[in-house]
C-alpha cells in the first residue's frame, strides 16, 4: 500500500527529499506520490511538519 499527501501540504519539500526512492515530486498545489514506485517506507511522513503523508 503506498502513500498519498493530503491537502495538508504546505510545499515545504521535506518529503521529496527524504524519499529514497525519488516517488515525491512537486505538484500545482502540493507535493504528489507515485503510488507505484511507492516503496511504503514511511520516511516521507516522519519528516513532515503537518503530518500530510499518510497511508493509503
Amino acid at each position: 500500500m503506498a502513500y498519498i499527501i493530503n491537502d495538508d501540504c504546505i510545499s515545504c519539500g521535506a518529503c521529496a527529499s527524504e524519499c529514497p526512492v525519488g516517488c515525491i515530486s512537486e505538484g500545482e498545489s502540493k507535493y504528489i506520490i507515485d503510488a507505484d514506485a511507492c516503496i511504503d517506507c514511511g520516511s516521507c511522513a516522519s519528516v513532515c511538519p503537518v503530518e500530510a503523508p499518510q497511508p493509503e
